[in-house]
């Protein structure tokens, strides 16, 4: 993984992420967007194995279901952007090459 790939996982999964974990990751999976998916991915899992809401009558209310729908956003997000290591898209990249003529001859 070389540093850009690294800094755009960054960007996407948080600055607290673990590199180290993030390296193993891609060694095996050799996508950046296949690491920042699975990471994402395990985020919900968590969230989803635990309960969403939970009330203490009178004393507390805990509600995580924004940040369940935060993480489903951010997993949409990852897989329409583009990632580093994505191969290039050639149609739309031609080049095109003109003569630039006067309209009017010169004397």
């Amino acid at each position: 993984m070389d540093e850009f790939q690294r800094s755009w996982l960054l960007a996407q999964l948080g600055p607290d992420t673990d590199p180290a974990d993030l390296e193993r990751r891609f060694f095996r999976l050799r996508s950046a967007r296949a690491v920042a998916l699975e990471v994402l991915g395990e985020r919900r899992a968590k969230l989803l194995g635990d309960p969403l809401k939970v009330t203490v009558d009178g004393v507390v209310t805990m509600d995580l279901q924004e940040n369940l729908r935060g993480i489903e956003r951010q997993i949409e997000a990852v897989r329409q952007a583009s990632a580093p290591d994505d191969p290039e898209d050639e149609e739309g990249k031609a080049l095109a090459t003109s003569f630039m003529v006067p309209t009017r001859r010169y004397r």
